[in-house]
């Protein structure tokens, strides 16, 4: 079936001497069925989110070593300091789940690599990398031209 725009439709109408008053309840009837289902606003708006990384250092080697992490999103409004607690809380609902109590995760790392979205996203987590990517640290400073 060919698509039309409403308005070629409504000058070719118009062009034909249709009755204005029909005209206009026609035009009004296609505008509302082509409008997308839904555009009401029943949908909650997006919900704006920050990058946090979280990064691996078990060993507490952080200030002199490379180390790796996992980049996760939260909430805009939140406090990133909340990030572990959020993951921690994902893992304890995995955890009591049939597959959960068959496997379940222990560390972060498990946590954010085998917790499925569903668990992370109640908890206003959202995993961008599943596999830790490499922290390059830096001292923020440019160094002058040589």
């Amino acid at each position: 079936m060919a698509k039309i725009d409403v308005s070629k439709v409504a000058e070719i109408l118009k062009k034909n001497e249709i009755d204005p008053a029909v005209l206009r309840r026609v035009i009004e009837e296609m505008n509302n069925a082509v409008e997308p289902e839904g555009a009401e606003g029943d949908k909650p708006p997006a919900v704006k989110k920050q990058f946090v990384i979280v990064v691996s250092d078990p060993e507490g080697r952080l200030p002199k070593n490379d180390f790796v992490g996992w980049v996760v999103q939260i909430p805009e409004s939140e406090s990133p300091s909340t990030t572990l607690d959020r993951i921690f809380r994902s893992s304890y609902d995995y955890n009591t789940t049939k597959k959960g109590r068959l496997l379940p995760v222990k560390t972060v790392g498990e946590a954010i690599e085998a917790v499925p979205a569903k668990f992370l996203k109640e908890a206003d987590v959202w995993v961008k990398t599943k596999t830790p990517v490499l922290v390059v640290k830096t001292d923020n400073e440019i160094p002058k031209e040589k």
